[in-house]
This record gives C-alpha cells, sequence and structure tokens, in this order.
C-alpha cells in the first residue's frame, strides 16, 4: 500500500533556537514560507534580512500573502526555491519510481534490490478487473519462484569465483548482494520499494501537476498524497497544484491543457506517422553514438584559451587550429596537473555534447535515470528488444529458468497491453529492455564513467558505459583521455601525463 508521510522541512534558525530553550510559543511559524518570503524582500527592502526574517515569523499570514503576490502574481518562482522538503515514499512500485524520478533537480536515495532480499512485495494496479489481477497474481508469483530458484545458485557460483572474499564479513555480504542483482532480472516492475525524496517547493509543486495526468492511476495518487501532505506546510508555494484554489484565490484560470493532454498527442503523431512506414529494419545496437560535436579536441583547447584571455570565441578557435596534435596535448598536459579522481571536470566540458541511442534493461536504466543532468527521452518497454542476460545466469546453466519466466512474463503483457497499455508494463520485468535517447556533455560523461564504470559498479550499466566511453575516446582521443573509473584513475591519469 502506497504510503506518502512528510519527514522534514527547513524552519528558521531562529525558531528552532527559540523552541531548544523555551519550547514552542503557539506561534503558526514552524514553515518554510517565513525564509521564502524574507528572502523575497531583499532586493526591494534596505532592512537587513535577518530583520526581514524576524517580521516573515511574526507575521506568517502576511509571509503567505506575500509569497503568494511575488510568486503567483510577480513571476518571480525561484522564490520558492527556498522552502525544502523532505518526504518517506513506502510501497511506490518500480514503474512509478521512474516516472517521479524524472525530475532533474530533486534528490532521491532508493532502496536497492542489489542487498536486499525480495519477498514477493508488489503493486497490483487498480487499473485491472478481477479476472486480470488474479493473471497478474500468478505470473508475479512465478517470477518470485524463479527469483528464489536462481538466487542459492548464483550464491554459491560467486562464492565459487570470489573465495578471497570469503574471510570477511564484508566480503560476504558482497558476494551475495552480486547474486542478489542478477536474480533479480526476473522479477517485475510491480516490485515495491521504498525511498526518501527530498525537493523545494518550486519543484513540488510541478511535480504535483505533471505527475496528476499521468497515466497510471498509482502515479496519480502519489501527485494526490504529495500534494496533501505539503499544503499544510507550504501552501502559498504550491498553489497551482490546486487550479480550484487558484481561480478562487486569484480570479483566472490556471490551465493544465498541456499537461493533461500533451502525452496524448505525441502518442497520436507517432501512430500517424508508423502508418506510412513499411518494413524498416530494426537494428539492435546496444549504443549507438548519433550525434557529436565536430573537432572536439580542437574547441576544449579554444574553450580553455577563451576562459584565460581577452579574445572573442572565433579568435580562440583560430588559435587553437593553428596548434598541432602535439602542442594541444602539452596544454592538456599542463592543464590536468595536479587533478585526481575527486576533481570535476572544468566548465569548458559542457560545451561539448554528444546524443547516444541506447537500449537498456529496465534494471541498467534504474541506475542510469539517477544521472538527471543529462537528457532522457524514454520509450515504453519493448518487449521485440529482447531481454539482458547476466551472464552469471549463463555461466551457472541457469539461462532457460529467465527465458521461461520471460516467455510467460510476456504472453501475460500482451493480453493485458490490449486494454490498458502503459498499466501492461507492471508485469515486465527487470530483464525487459527499452531504448533511450540520451544527450550528455563531455563533464557529465566524466561523472559518468567515474562511478558507472568503477570495479564497485553494477554489470550492466557498467556495460553501457563503457560503451558510451569507447565510442567518444574515438573521435576525441585527447579530451576523453581520462574517462574511466573512479578505481583506474591513476592508472589513466599516469599514462597521459608520461606520454
Amino acid at each position: 500500500m502506497l504510503e506518502v508521510k512528510l519527514a522534514g522541512f527547513n524552519i528558521d534558525y531562529d525558531v528552532l533556537e527559540k523552541l531548544k530553550k523555551s519550547g514552542w510559543d503557539g506561534k503558526d511559524n514552524l514553515t518554510p514560507e517565513t525564509i521564502s518570503a524574507a528572502y523575497a524582500r531583499i532586493s526591494r527592502d534596505p532592512r537587513p534580512v535577518t530583520q526581514l526574517r524576524a517580521d516573515a515569523r511574526d507575521e506568517v499570514d502576511k509571509a503567505r500573502k506575500s509569497n503568494e503576490n511575488i510568486v503567483f502574481k510577480m513571476g518571480h518562482h525561484s522564490v520558492a526555491e527556498h522552502a525544502y522538503l523532505n518526504f518517506d515514499i513506502i510501497g511506490l512500485s518500480r514503474l512509478a519510481v521512474e516516472a517521479l524520478e524524472e525530475s532533474r533537480l530533486s534528490s532521491y536515495t532508493e532502496k536497492s534490490q542489489r542487498y536486499i532480499t525480495l519477498e514477493g512485495d508488489y503493486v497490483i494496479p487498480e487499473e485491472f478487473n478481477e479476472k486480470e489481477k488474479k493473471i497478474f497474481r500468478k505470473t508475479v508469483g512465478l517470477q518470485v519462484d524463479a527469483y528464489n530458484k536462481l538466487l542459492p545458485v548464483l550464491y554459491e557460483y560467486q562464492k565459487k569465483v570470489n573465495i578471497d572474499k570469503l574471510n570477511t564479513k564484508s566480503g560476504q555480504n558482497l558476494i551475495e548482494g552480486w547474486a542478489k542483482e542478477d536474480a533479480r532480472y526476473t522479477v517485475s516492475l510491480a516490485t515495491e520499494c521504498q525511498l526518501g525524496f527530498s525537493t523545494n517547493a518550486r519543484n513540488l509543486e510541478y511535480i504535483i501537476r505533471k505527475l496528476k495526468y499521468h497515466p497510471l492511476m498509482e502515479v496519480q495518487k502519489l501527485s494526490q498524497l504529495l500534494y496533501d501532505r505539503s499544503k499544510r506546510i507550504v501552501p502559498s508555494l504550491i498553489i497551482l497544484s490546486d487550479p480550484v484554489a487558484f481561480k478562487k484565490q486569484f480570479g483566472w484560470e490556471v490551465s493544465d491543457g498541456f499537461l493533461k493532454s500533451g502525452r496524448d498527442k505525441i502518442a497520436l503523431i507517432a501512430r500517424n506517422v508508423k502508418k506510412s512506414i513499411k518494413n524498416v529494419k530494426q537494428i539492435i545496437r546496444e549504443v549507438n553514438l548519433i550525434d557529436a560535436t565536430n573537432n572536439i579536441d580542437l574547441k576544449i583547447i579554444a574553450l580553455l584559451l577563451y576562459s584565460s584571455k581577452l579574445i572573442n570565441y572565433p579568435q580562440s578557435i583560430a588559435i587553437a587550429g593553428k596548434m598541432d596534435k602535439k602542442t594541444n596535448k602539452k596544454l592538456l598536459k599542463v592543464f590536468f596537473d595536479g587533478f585526481t579522481e575527486f576533481d570535476s571536470m572544468p566548465r569548458q566540458f559542457e560545451l561539448i555534447n554528444f546524443t547516444f541511442e541506447l537500449i537498456i534493461s529496465a534494471s541498467a536504466f534504474a541506475q542510469l535515470k539517477r544521472h538527471r543532468m543529462m537528457t532522457i527521452l524514454k520509450q515504453p518497454y519493448d518487449i521485440n528488444l529482447g531481454v539482458t542476460i547476466p551472464p552469471s545466469i549463463i555461466i551457472t546453466n541457469q539461462e532457460k529458468v529467465l527465458k521461461d519466466i520471460v516467455k510467460k512474463t510476456e504472453i501475460v503483457y500482451e493480453k493485458l497491453y490490449k486494454r490498458h497499455k502503459c498499466a501492461a508494463e507492471y508485469i515486465l520485468t527487470n530483464a525487459h529492455r527499452r531504448r533511450v535517447l540520451v544527450n550528455i556533455n563531455l563533464r557529465e560523461l566524466y561523472h559518468l564513467a567515474r562511478l558507472r564504470m568503477d570495479s564497485h559498479a553494477q554489470w550492466d550499466i557498467q556495460n553501457i558505459t563503457t560503451g558510451m566511453v569507447e565510442a567518444v575516446k574515438k573521435i576525441a582521443p585527447l579530451s576523453a583521455a581520462l574517462l574511466c573509473g573512479k578505481d583506474e584513475f591513476k592508472k589513466y591519469y599516469e599514462k597521459f601525463i608520461n606520454s
């Protein structure tokens, strides 16, 4: 059962100090709205900000009115970003988590299937009738049975090939985690999880509005629960979430037309276009570099010059263009002298962009989507793309177990899809795949590689990331020379500096 609990929010420090010393005075000032209201006045009020905060604390109703005017009448929505809320979310399906975590500027910490033993807790979609629910329960039960059948076999295999790690408790836990992360490829996207979710009021308002019109009823319910839990704390900052309340307050309509029907319009266009396309052969390639900035190594040199000299960008390009590869490498060696695996690439690297099309499993996508600064356009899961099979399952001759459950799952999926389209995806497994279009800059790719190519990374997302990095290194050998996992950084760094 889905639960959303308000776990915390930011409160004025002076209020907290007073609470510690003398307890609550009964004033309705335990809200982040007073901070937003005070900071909103900084640009026009000559008084010290400490005094502005004190005034907002003393007159909360006035502070809320100020927020409403500044945010919604004047359009300064950034004021709402000073209010921050934390939520416990329990019993949400893996499929619904994907919808929530589309929000880029929020924070999520999710219960990992890698470190816990799954016990068959799953969401039963409200969209299904009783007959469909019966078939759904039976299929999920078979998936869990397959998980329980694979887990001990994979655990024994991991112990056998990682004998050196059995001497410590942490090593034993690591081995068990590897077995669990591969066994989970049999379980469905309906599997329940829990997560901590933190965001500011501006983002929260948009999330609530967007999720309200999602095709999954579970996601719509999540939207309502987030609104119910937050409206008591920050009513003046999320009023767009309730068009009725907004009209009552300001006298004009809030149009949710695009949020409500935009997805359907895109789907209609896609259907019409698809009818005109016949016999187009699908290419199944897990990592495909579609587009990239031209002359990357030259442009990185130009961007570094631009940031250090009083010249325009065309001049920077012209100077860099006159340098040979040897000179470029020498400059980059000087620039990266002292660089470590804990340092971020400079901002100049953000102007180098790549577009990839990936064919990725649900398991790997769950990790990819956490890198929210890149642009991710995802398609629905597609059973025609096959499934991703963990190498350990192949090595232990358990491939038939996974393939059998996939076959049974897809039969049920096709039956459910006829009536439910999006909700049918609940029954698909972590092994099922989808196409994803990713736009990522070179700075973000360095971050992705550090984390997802590291030896501690899960093999599936590690393979995807490695494929992306290999494609980039072919066209940007100098700028991409240090792309690697965190654990191998020193090796790559020394090779680059000493070459």
